[in-house]
C-alpha cells in the first residue's frame, strides 16, 4: 500500500546569506517495506540521524532551519494510515540554540537506510529513508548512537529586574518541535499559551507589584526539568505553568487548576499529566528514570509540605478570581504528578486555560478580547496571593512565630 502526503510551499529560491535555510515543502511516501520522508529546502543541510526507543522514534538533528510548512502536514488522519506502514506521524521545529529537529514517530522498529541532503534536483532535498527492523536491533542501535543530552533552552530568560518585589516565573508550556495539543483548524497549544503568558506578564509589569520572568519568550523547545531549573535559579517565589490541552471528550470544557500530588485526583487529571509529562519524549529526548525515592531529610520534608500548602492556597485564589471570567471546569481543582510542579521549595501551579477539543473553549482561547479578560483575572489573583503572603510574613515577624502555610484565602470582593 502506498500513501503520499504533500505540503505545497513557496517557489524555491536560493537562500540569502542573511536568512536561515528554509524547508518549503514536505512529503511522506510509504510502502510495506519502506518509508521515505522528503523535505525540500532552499539550500543543502547536513543531518544527524539516530533512533530513540520507548516509544520508537527516529530523530533528525539539523542546523537552524526555518520550517515554512503547515505543521499539520505531519499528522495524517488515522483513516488514511495503512496497517503495514512504518511512520505514524512526524513533527519539526526549533530544538536548541542554532539547532532544529525533526522527530519521526514509528509504528514499529525501523532502521535508517538513507539520510542525506540530495542536491541533484533543481531544489535541494533532505531525504530520510527507513526500512523495517526488529526490537533488539533497534534498541542496540539506539544505545550505541545516543547523543549527549544538550541544554535545550533556546535562550536564557532575561534575569529578573532587581528589587525587593516578589518574583513570579510564568512557564508557557511546550514550544519549538514540541507543539503540544492541536486544534481542528491548525490551532497550536504552544502558540496559544505563549500569547497568554506574554499578555499576563505585560499586565503584571504595568501594575509594578511583581517581578516576572518567562521560561521562554519565543517558539523554542525547553525540557521540563530545564523549566524548573530556570525558576529555581531565578529565585522564584511562585511558578505558574500555562497549558491548553485536548481530551477525547469534546463535552469537557473550562479552565482547570492543578497542583502536584503523588496520586492523581481523578482519571482525567492522570490523563492530562501523562500527556504533559510526555513533552520531552515528543521532542525526541529519551525517557528519564524516575527517582527511586525522596530525600529522607526532615527539613526537606517540612519545606516540601509548606510549599505544597502554599500551592493549594494559590490554586484556590486563582479559581476564585477565574469565577469572574466565568469559564471554569465543573471540577476546577485537581492534582496529579506533573513533572514541572515538583520543585520541593517553590509553590507551583498549572493552569489549564481550556481544552482545544472543546469548540466553546477554542473560540475563547483564540479570542484576543477573552485573553485580555482572563489575563486580567489571573493578574489580580497573583497580586492578591502575594499581598496576603506579605501580610502574613509581617504578622509572623511581629509575633516571632514560625512560618506556616495559611489554611485558606479570601475570595475577591
Amino acid at each position: 500500500m502506498g500513501l503520499a502526503l504533500a505540503a505545497a510551499g513557496a517557489a524555491a529560491e536560493p537562500a540569502r546569506p542573511s536568512e536561515p535555510v528554509s524547508a518549503i515543502a514536505a512529503r511522506l511516501e510509504q510502502q510495506k517495506d519502506r518509508a521515505r520522508l522528503v523535505f525540500e529546502t532552499t539550500a543543502e543541510v547536513t543531518p544527524s540521524v539516530f533512533p530513540v526507543a520507548d516509544p520508537y522514534r527516529i530523530v533528525v538533528d539539523l542546523p537552524e532551519l526555518a520550517f515554512r510548512l503547515d505543521p499539520e502536514i505531519g499528522r495524517p488522519p488515522k483513516d488514511k494510515r495503512g496497517d503495514d506502514e512504518l511512520v505514524t506521524s512526524f513533527r519539526f521545529g526549533q530544538f536548541a540554540p542554532g539547532r532544529s529537529r525533526i522527530v519521526i514517530d514509528l509504528a514499529r522498529p525501523a532502521k535508517i537506510a538513507r539520510a542525506e541532503s540530495d542536491s541533484k534536483s533543481k531544489t535541494p532535498r533532505l531525504v530520510i529513508e527507513l526500512e523495517p527492523s526488529d526490537a533488539a536491533s533497534f534498541a542496540a542501535e539506539a544505545a550505541r548512537r545516543a547523543p549527549a543530552a544538550p541544554r535545550t533552552a533556546a535562550t536564557e530568560p532575561a534575569p529578573p529586574p532587581p528589587g525587593g518585589k516578589p518574583l513570579l516565573v510564568i512557564d508557557p508550556g511546550h514550544g519549538g518541535v514540541d507543539v503540544g495539543a492541536a486544534g481542528p483548524h491548525g490551532e497550536q497549544e504552544k502558540t496559544i499559551v505563549l500569547e497568554f503568558a506574554r499578555a499576563l506578564k505585560a499586565k503584571l509589569e504595568a501594575d509594578g507589584k511583581l517581578r516576572v520572568v518567562l521560561t521562554r519568550n519565543e517558539d523554542a523547545f525547553m525540557a521540563l526539568d530545564e523549566r524548573v531549573r530556570v525558576a529555581r535559579q531565578a529565585g522564584a517565589e511562585l511558578f505558574l505553568s500555562i497549558h491548553a490541552d485536548t481530551l477525547g471528550e469534546a463535552s469537557v470544557e473550562g479552565a482547570t487548576v492543578y497542583t502536584v500530588s503523588a496520586r492523581a485526583s481523578d482519571a482525567e487529571a492522570a490523563k492530562i499529566a501523562e500527556k504533559e509529562n510526555f513533552a520531552d519524549r515528543a521532542a525526541g529526548l529519551e525517557r528519564k528514570t524516575e527517582d527511586a525515592g525522596e530525600v529522607g531529610d526532615i527539613l526537606y520534608d517540612l519545606t516540601r509540605r509548606e510549599t505544597r500548602a502554599y500551592s493549594r492556597v494559590f490554586a484556590r485564589t486563582l479559581i476564585a478570581y477565574w469565577q469572574t471570567v466565568g469559564h471554569l471546569n465543573k471540577n476546577p481543582s485537581r492534582s496529579a504528578g506533573f513533572v514541572v510542579l515538583k520543585a520541593f521549595d517553590i509553590p507551583s501551579v498549572l493552569l489549564e486555560l481550556g481544552y482545544l477539543s472543546s469548540a466553546r473553549d477554542l473560540s475563547r482561547l483564540v479570542s484576543p478580547e477573552w485573553r485580555e479578560r482572563a489575563a486580567d483575572a489571573t493578574a489580580q489573583a497573583l497580586e492578591r496571593y502575594f499581598s496576603e503572603r506579605q501580610e502574613q510574613a509581617q504578622e509572623q515577624a511581629q509575633a516571632g512565630a514560625p512560618s506556616q502555610a495559611v489554611a485558606a484565602t479570601a475570595r475577591p470582593q
